[in-house]
This record gives structure tokens, sequence and C-alpha cells, in this order.
């Protein structure tokens, strides 16, 4: 991993789990919380009280985001929250086709290893039809595990098929 440790600018509650994060490169993102809080089990379960989780406040030096008394263990740093904002961002068309690019799949490789048709694989290409989460989820852990798309892809052989019942060429 070259890029480096993110920076929080400024952060305020949404919501009853949700954040609004200014980082230090002039990025903003709204972050989700619910499913860390979730999967938190007790140590995380407060921020389930929306008053203790509207006292979001930034950790040393914009490294992380934290919640309660000043020496309590609430808190996510913020490489972790930047990972969760990226999940959480859009999907569409410039995503869609720098994934493929990435992938260096084909429109119909790229729909076969996602289970999809290749109309509907085109019409996320063209911004037509919003990429269902799910497909995003996939799209990005392949990129983020090749051992993914190892194991799914499937290549495609150049040309047309051959016809069924078609004398072959000798």
């Amino acid at each position: 991993m070259n890029d480096p440790l993110p920076r929080i600018s400024t952060v305020i509650a949404t919501g009853p789990t949700g954040l609004g994060v200014m980082w230090r490169d002039d990025r903003s993102d709204r972050v989700d919380l619910a499913g860390w809080i979730a999967t938190g089990g007790e140590i995380l379960s407060p921020l389930n009280d929306p008053a203790l989780f509207a006292t979001v406040r930034l950790g040393d030096h914009g490294t992380s985001v934290e919640w309660g008394s000043e020496d309590g263990d609430l808190a996510i740093d913020a490489h972790h929250l930047r990972l969760i904002a990226d999940e959480q961002r859009r999907f569409g068309r410039a995503e869609v086709t720098a994934w493929q690019t990435a992938a260096g799949l084909s429109n119909q490789e790229s729909a076969d290893f996602l289970g999809l048709s290749l109309s509907t694989w085109n019409a996320y290409k063209a911004g037509i039809s919003a990429v269902p989460t799910p497909v995003a989820m996939a799209c990005r852990a392949a990129l983020r595990d090749p051992i993914l798309l190892h194991a799914h892809y499937r290549p495609r052989k150049r040309g047309r098929p051959r016809r069924v019942g078609a004398p072959s060429a000798a």
C-alpha cells in the first residue's frame, strides 16, 4: 500500500449512525457506520445511543474519530473509516468502465464473470441502469483480491463460434 494514511479535517454526526467527513485531501464523504457498529459486539454497542453517537469528535491530529469520554476507547481510525467510505461510494458508469479496464475483460467476459446478461452489463456501462450494490461489491472485491478473478473468470475464444454441423476447414 503506497497511499498516504488518510487524515480527517472535520467530522459531524448526520444521523443515528451517519457521519459527514471532510478529509484533508479535500474529499468529503457521508459514511453510514450501522454495519460497523452492529458487528462490533459489546464494545461498540454504546454507539447505538443517538445521543452518544452525536458526541463525535476528531481524534489525535485527524487520525481517528472518537466518541464518549476523552480516555475512552470508542473510536475508529481514519484508515478504516476511509475504507468503509470507499465501499459506500457510488459505483456508476465511470467506475464500471474503470473496473473493466483494470480487470482486462471484454464486455461479454465481464457479464459472464458477474453472472449477468450482456445487455444488463451494457446498460450499466452506458449509465442507463443503476449498478446494484452486490455487483459493485463483487467488482471491488475482485480488484482487491485477484484470486476471485483467477478462480471464476472463463476467457472467451476470439472470433465467432462455429455453427454446429458446419464443415471444418482442412
